[in-house]
């Protein structure tokens, strides 16, 4: 299967009307694209499986069905079995390992691109430009904030990938910054 960005972003938006849900799949898309480029990987492939990762979220929100019910959608359209793998693997409830490195990115950069969102969002110019990782972990510390995101999968992506979370959130970020103005996060003008 030729795996092609505008396609999988059609699908996106096929099966979610969210535009957050949509905006999510993009952020995580980039930094997927960007550990590829580290890693010397497939840079569409790996952006195109963050981008897709929740593309069943909408409709199978919960733990039992997320994440599976996605990866046989992608596995009935013939998306490559590493692409369905690691999607179905970023939900630790079904317990499929993350045994390669294209799933731990994966894992790795999901709940991070959340935090980042919202820490972006919170900030006076509503940018990523100029958002550092010491801002983005004293908001993982207050629980308050952005609390659908779960900091230990923060925590454990970071360690399961082999990298400092401190460089992980600023690498992070900076993949995001590429897409700011797809994610709506390139700031306002005052």
């Amino acid at each position: 299967m030729d795996l092609n960005y505008d396609d999988a972003l059609a699908l996106l938006r096929q099966h979610n009307t969210n535009e957050s849900l949509v905006k999510h799949g993009i952020a995580v898309g980039a930094a997927m694209r960007a550990y590829a480029r580290k890693y010397g990987e497939d840079e569409n492939k790996w952006r195109v499986t963050g981008l897709l990762h929740d593309v069943d979220y909408e409709k199978h929100p919960t733990i039992e069905e997320h994440g599976k019910v996605g990866a046989g959608w992608l596995r009935d359209l013939s998306y490559p079995p590493d692409v369905t793998h690691a999607v179905a693997a970023h939900n630790d409830y079904h317990g499929i390992p993350r045994d390669d490195l294209m799933s731990r990115a994966l894992f790795a950069c999901d709940e991070l691109a959340g935090l980042i969102t919202a820490a972006a969002l919170v900030r006076p110019n509503k940018a990523l430009a100029g958002l550092e990782a010491g801002s983005v972990r004293k908001k993982m510390k207050d629980k308050a904030f952005a609390r659908g995101v779960n900091r230990d999968d923060i925590t454990k992506g970071a360690d399961e990938l082999g990298v400092d979370l401190n460089d992980h959130i600023a690498f992070v970020i900076a993949a995001m910054e590429d897409e700011a103005a797809a994610l709506g996060l390139q700031g306002v003008v005052r």
